[in-house]
């Protein structure tokens, strides 16, 4: 029975390792179509705010020493080795040119649990085996990436999108507002004599939104022509 359950383990250590293998095959394959300024800018953005500095040193590092120097997203390391002087980063504390033991190896329990790195293998001599991942495989960027996009997106107003002057039930919000008063010369209008006027003309870029009309009787809208707004009511006080 024992022997059975050996051989079981051994037939699942190949295939696992056979499908790492052709995943690292078509990562390398799929890497030479990377742009790498994207790649460095979506670590920037996604990424990198979301660590803390050692991990984010240590992070770099692995992703220097593997994906960048020769497309593989696997590299072998060391917490003795990333903690030597001048390897990653100097010490906070000022003691040391390096990183003691236990913060790289904080560091690095931070950056699996955040799955931006991965083991993959036993430790040996030269250290353990890590993949290192990219912040469109790392599931607290792909939410950052969302949020962002929702932050960014264009904020629209109704009364400017709107079309206040051709639609019809839009109009009447003019001059329900208005009160159905002549901007120019307070005469009281009905809906049937009262007209909209363009505030800043459309000649000179108006536009039909809720804050670039007015209510006008059709003599001060006829009489105003391409006048700014306020020499239009002033040239009508005059004209009383």
């Amino acid at each position: 029975m024992k022997e059975e359950i050996n051989k079981i383990k051994e037939l699942l250590d190949k295939i696992e390792k056979s499908q790492d293998t052709e995943m690292e095959k078509s990562f390398k394959q799929s890497f030479e179509l990377f742009e790498l300024p994207e790649i460095v800018s979506s670590i920037i953005d996604y990424l990198q705010p979301l660590l803390l500095p050692y991990e984010s040193a240590i992070y770099w590092y692995l992703f220097r020493h593997s994906i960048i120097n020769n497309g593989d997203n696997h590299i072998r390391v060391s917490n003795r080795g990333l903690g030597k002087p001048r390897t990653v980063l100097t010490s906070s504390s000022g003691q040391s040119e390096g990183l003691s033991y236990g913060a790289v190896q904080k560091a690095l329990s931070g950056l699996e649990e955040k799955g931006a790195i991965r083991k993959v293998g036993d430790t040996n001599r030269e250290g353990t085996l890590f993949q290192i991942f990219l912040p469109d495989e790392i599931e607290i960027c792909q939410q950052r990436m969302k949020e962002i996009q929702v932050e960014e997106l264009p904020k629209i107003d109704p009364k400017k999108e709107a079309d206040y002057y051709n639609i019809k039930e839009n109009r009447y919000k003019i001059f329900e507002r208005d009160g159905y008063k002549c901007h120019y010369c307070d005469k009281q209008l009905t809906r049937f004599s009262a007209t909209l006027d363009h505030i800043q003309p459309v000649s000179e870029c108006g536009d039909n939104s809720f804050d670039n009309l007015v209510t006008s009787c059709l003599h001060c809208n006829s009489k105003r022509g391409a006048k700014p707004v306020m020499e239009a009511i002033i040239d009508n006080k005059k004209s009383e």
